[in-house]
C-alpha cells in the first residue's frame, strides 16, 4: 500500500478540517466548556451535534447518495474519522448503532418503504436506535437466543428478554432478532424485525456498570405486537441479515486513534512519575511504552489493510474479527500499564482529588474490561478467524 497521500486525499482532509474548525461547538475542548456528564445530557448533546453534521453533509458519509450519504470510499471514511479524532470532535449518538449498523442493514435488505421511513431520521439523529441481540443465555452465541415471535394475523407477537442493550432507555427504535420457528436448526428459524420501543409490553431496566454509569439495560418483551411490515427480509430468514449487521459492527470504525490518544497521555504520565522510579524500573517503563507504541502502529496498519480489503470486496468480511481482537486487548494493556505507573494512586476512586489525570485511568481500566466481551468475545472472534479467515477445521 502506498501511504503517501494523493492530491485528492489532501484536498479531502483539508475540507474536513475546515468544516470541523468552523462548526465545532464554541469553546469545545477547553476547560470552560460544560461537557455533559449524565447519560441523558450526553444523548441530548449528541443529537444536536449529529444534526449539525447532517446539515453539513457529514452524517452517513459512506452511505449511497440516494439515501443521504456522500458515497465515500472506505478509505475516505477512515480519513474522515481520523480528522474527527484529531480535532477532538464530539461523538454522534448513533455512530455505533444507527449509522453503522441499522443504516447499512436497511440499505442492503430493507424494503423501499422501510428505507424511506427510517434512513433520514437516522442521519439527522432524530431517532436513536438500540440493538436487541444479546440475551442472558445468548451473548456471543446469538443463535442460542430464546426470545420468541409468533405470527398472528398481520402481526408478530414477541415475548422474551434482551440484555446489555445500549441506549435502550433513550431509543425510539430497536433492531431485534427473535425465534419464529423452534423446530429447525438454531441458525434457522430466526426473524429480524424493527420494534418501536414505545410499544405497550416493553419494560426497560437500567444496568449500572462497575464504572457507576448505566448505559446498558435489560429489556423485557411481554406480548409486544409488531406489524409484519417491520420485518426485515423474510420470516425465518433473519440469520443472514444479522450477519450483515455484525460484519459492520466488527469491521468498520476501528478506534486506533482513540488508543493513540490514550498512549500519548500514558507517555506524559510516565514522564511525570519517572523521576521517583529506580533506574532499573525506568528501563522497564521505556520497554513497555515502546511495545505499546509498536502495538498501536500495528493496529493502524492493520486497519488500513482491512480498509483496502473492504474496497476490493465491496463489503466488510470476517477479517474484522482480527481488528476486534487487536484493539480490544490493546486497550486493556494500555490501561494495565497506566495502573502500573500510577502505583498506589491506581486504587483511588476516579473522583478522588488525588486521582491522576482527573481519574481517566480508573474509569478507563474499568470500562476496558468490557472491550473483549461486547460485539463478540475474544474467544468467539478467534474461532471466526480460525474457521473463516484461516480455513481451519472445526475442533
Amino acid at each position: 500500500m502506498d501511504f503517501a497521500p494523493s492530491a485528492a486525499e489532501e484536498t479531502f482532509r483539508t475540507r474536513v478540517r475546515a468544516w470541523l474548525h468552523a462548526n465545532l461547538p464554541a469553546g469545545w475542548g477547553t476547560p470552560a466548556f460544560p461537557k455533559p456528564r449524565e447519560p441523558a445530557e450526553k444523548v441530548a448533546f449528541a443529537r444536536t451535534w449529529q444534526r449539525r453534521l447532517h446539515e453539513g453533509g457529514w452524517a452517513g458519509v459512506s452511505w449511497p447518495r440516494e439515501y443521504g450519504g456522500q458515497a465515500l470510499s472506505p478509505h475516505e471514511q477512515l480519513m474522515f474519522h481520523e480528522e474527527c479524532f484529531a480535532a477532538g470532535a464530539p461523538d454522534m449518538i448513533d455512530i455505533a448503532i444507527g449509522l453503522n449498523l441499522v443504516g447499512p442493514t436497511l440499505i442492503h435488505h430493507g424494503t423501499e418503504a422501510q428505507k424511506q421511513r427510517f434512513l433520514e431520521p437516522i442521519l439527522r439523529g432524530d431517532e436513536v436506535w438500540c440493538q436487541g441481540f444479546s440475551e442472558p443465555g445468548a451473548g456471543s452465541d446469538l443463535a442460542a437466543l430464546r426470545t420468541r415471535a409468533e405470527v398472528k394475523s398481520d402481526r408478530l407477537v414477541i415475548n422474551g428478554q434482551k440484555v446489555w442493550t445500549s441506549y435502550a432507555r433513550f431509543a425510539e427504535w430497536c433492531i431485534l432478532v427473535a425465534r419464529t420457528n423452534p423446530g429447525v436448526a438454531k441458525h434457522r428459524g430466526l426473524t429480524f424485525v424493527v420494534v418501536d420501543m414505545r410499544t405497550p409490553g416493553i419494560r426497560i431496566r437500567p444496568l449500572v456498570e462497575m464504572t457507576g454509569v448505566a448505559w446498558f439495560n435489560e429489556v423485557f418483551f411481554e406480548d409486544v405486537e409488531v406489524p409484519l411490515d417491520m420485518v426485515i427480509g423474510r420470516i425465518d430468514h433473519g440469520w443472514d441479515i444479522a450477519i450483515t449487521t455484525l460484519s459492520h459492527e466488527r469491521g468498520t470504525v476501528v478506534p486506533y486513534q482513540r488508543l493513540r490518544q490514550h498512549l500519548d497521555a500514558l507517555v506524559a504520565l510516565a514522564g511525570r512519575v519517572a523521576e521517583r522510579l529506580p533506574m532499573a524500573t525506568r528501563a522497564l517503563v521505556r520497554q513497555r511504552l515502546a511495545q505499546l507504541c509498536i502495538d498501536v502502529e500495528v493496529l493502524r496498519l492493520s486497519t488500513y489493510r482491512s480498509v483496502s480489503g473492504i474496497m476490493r470486496a465491496g463489503r466488510p468480511g470476517p477479517e474484522g474479527s482480527m481488528l476486534k481482537v487487536l484493539w480490544s486487548e490493546l486497550e486493556q494493556r494500555i490501561m494495565e500499564a497506566a495502573g502500573w505507573l500510577s502505583g498506589t494512586h491506581a486504587a483511588l476512586d476516579e473522583h478522588a482529588p488525588e486521582a491522576l489525570d482527573a481519574g481517566r485511568w480508573q474509569y478507563g481500566a474499568l470500562w476496558s474490561r468490557a472491550a473483549t466481551i461486547y460485539a463478540g468475545t475474544s474467544e468467539v472472534q478467534r474461532n471466526i478467524i480460525a474457521q473463516r479467515v484461516l480455513g481451519l477445521p472445526r475442533a
